[in-house]
């Protein structure tokens, strides 16, 4: 069964801002995490330059709190309400959309006032509180399949959101485990998940984590473009979702998988041409 790009729901995230049903491919990209205020809004002004510069819708993304963490070391970000501010203050000066991570269904409603979109972590997809919690604010959501997750079981994660009133749904597909601290990529997922009728994000930096083994997560992010190029071949994903950093080797959170921004032109450029050449 082959389901085409115009047979996949469209979800509006803010005005001009639209993913599925044959629109241009929507990019996700910021810092892993957010780090100041500073460099949240620097980092912001030099995206929204980049969507400018290739034409491209970018919603920009950071967390708040890095709450799924295997160290008690790792740097986890400002916490909510101070994380909330500083997204306010990117969105304020560059116009862009912002995402952002929820963890608890108490954070849903007060980070729905800030964001455009709310991000549901891997590792919580399935927690079912949290999905109704999310959904029941009206706010799109990009869903992250658990790395436990096989793609068609995200349909169980579908019928909550539904069930609690929420149609603007993006499935996102960020690896699964492959035994210990690894990850794989199984493009057949990125169809499996479509049959599903709501827009698919690949997060290409993600899927390239080594995870757990030590204080911070590993990752083999010179592998990450390929991957992203070779999701876009399918057809069948309508978003990409990248962390990118000014300075990624001295970057508080994911240094081992955050791209260069330098790096993040040609990068939309390529993948941009690639998914308008291959949409089934």
């Amino acid at each position: 069964m082959q389901v085409h790009s115009r047979e996949v729901r469209k979800v509006s995230i803010a005005p001009g801002y639209e993913i599925g049903d044959g629109a241009p491919p929507l990019f996700f990209a910021g810092p892993c995490v957010i780090e100041s205020r500073a460099h949240a809004v620097a980092m912001g002004k030099r995206i929204a330059d980049i969507a400018g510069e290739t034409g491209v819708k970018i919603v920009y993304k950071s967390s708040y709190d890095k709450a799924n963490r295997s160290s008690r070391e790792s740097f986890r970000g400002p916490g909510l309400a101070e994380g909330l501010d500083i997204l306010a203050e990117v969105k304020s000066a560059t116009g862009l959309p912002v995402l952002s991570d929820i963890h608890e269904p108490s954070q849903a409603e007060v980070a729905a006032k800030v964001l455009d979109v709310l991000q549901i972590p891997a590792f919580l997809s399935r927690q079912t509180d949290l999905l109704v919690a999310a959904a029941e604010t009206g706010k799109p959501l990009n869903i992250k399949k658990g790395q436990f997750v096989a793609p068609d079981d995200m349909d169980k994660v579908v019928e909550k959101c539904r069930a609690a009133g929420n149609e603007k749904l993006m499935l996102c597909e960020r690896g699964t485990s492959l035994g210990y601290h690894d990850l794989v990529v199984d493009m057949r997922s990125f169809a499996i998940m479509r049959r599903l009728g709501f827009p698919i994000v690949y997060d290409a930096t993600h899927s390239l984590q080594l995870p757990g083994g030590g204080k911070e997560t590993g990752g083999l992010k010179q592998y990450a473009p390929i991957l992203a190029r070779a999701a876009a071949a399918t057809g069948c994903v309508d978003g990409f979702f990248l962390e990118v950093h000014d300075d990624p080797d001295h970057a508080l959170s994911d240094r081992t998988t955050q791209l260069d921004v330098k790096a993040l032109p040609d990068l939309i450029r390529s993948l941009t041409t690639i998914t308008n050449l291959t949409r089934v």
